[in-house]
C-alpha cells in the first residue's frame, strides 16, 4: 500500500520506491531504503511526517504515494 494510506503510529516496512534515480539516491541518504522500517507520525491531505531511525522527515503527497509499504 502507498505510504499515504498506511496507519498512523504503526511501524511499517518499505517494500518498493517508485521514484526517479536522483530522488531515490537522496531518499537513501536520508535513511529511506527498501526493507527499512519507519513510522508515520501524522498525515494531512496526503502529506506525511514520518520518523526514520531517530529523525523526522516531511514528505509531500507526490513522493509519499510512490513509496510502497507493508
Amino acid at each position: 500500500m502507498p505510504l499515504v494510506i498506511a496507519p498512523i503510529d504503526v511501524d511499517v516496512r518499505i517494500v518498493k520506491i517508485l521514484v526517479e534515480d536522483k530522488l531515490k539516491k537522496h531518499l537513501e541518504s536520508l535513511g529511506i531504503t527498501i526493507n527499512s522500517t519507519l513510522r508515520i507520525l501524522s498525515s494531512s491531505g496526503g502529506n506525511c511526517i514520518i520518523q526514520v531511525k531517530d529523525g523526522r522527515l516531511a514528505l509531500d503527497r507526490n513522493v509519499a504515494t510512490k513509496i510502497l509499504v507493508a
